[in-house]
């Protein structure tokens, strides 16, 4: 499999572009997708962000300067995508974007639950109705930190916020997520 760098410089050659795109799709499409479905939910809405996203990438590969990691350019296009996603379908379903109220994507969790497409024990499920409670941004922090195993420095350079503030966040997300489940408990 060929490195970040080569991929750039492949997608960069007119006469290799396209097939280099093709494997850099190959590449990161699982993990793009992984991503993103954590944000959006919905298979239906993911596959269509990521598609969005692979456009902005294949858009932007031309201006791409090396700044930072590919992957962390191509992580970065996918969680504004993710977000805008996000804030599109609050608009169009009349939630105020300042509204935290989770019921829409705590409708497509139960939906896809019912349909099998989510499968885990009852600890996962109940994890994921708490993880809808929390603000967009929370949640992004807390998937790539909890999920994705990814470090403070690698999220700072994503999402562009400093590092203190991901900790803080993380932080706050932790303590929602332990008094939803608490919650959670108390109302069996």
């Amino acid at each position: 499999m060929q490195t970040d760098q080569e991929l750039v410089a492949d997608i960069l050659n007119p006469e290799t572009r396209r097939k280099a795109f093709e494997a850099l799709i190959k590449k990161y499409q699982q993990k793009i997708y992984w991503h993103i479905r954590k944000m959006v939910i919905d298979h239906d809405d993911a596959d269509d962000v990521v598609q969005e996203t692979f456009i902005k990438i294949w858009q932007g590969l031309q201006n791409f300067r090396g700044d930072a990691q590919l992957y962390t350019w191509i992580y970065r296009i996918a969680t504004n995508e993710s977000l805008n996603f996000l804030q599109k379908k609050r608009r169009q379903n009349h939630i105020p974007l300042e509204n935290n109220d989770s019921l829409d994507l705590l409708n497509t969790l139960e939906s896809s639950i019912s349909q099998d497409y989510i499968s885990g024990d009852e600890i996962q499920i109940k994890l994921q109705k708490a993880l809808l409670q929390l603000p967009d941004k929370q949640r992004l922090v807390f998937n790539m930190k909890y999920y994705d195993d990814m470090k403070y420095e690698e999220i700072s350079e994503i999402t562009g916020t400093s590092v203190g503030a991901l900790k803080a966040s993380y932080h706050l997300a932790v303590k929602k997520i332990e008094e939803s489940l608490n919650n959670q408990e108390a109302s069996f």
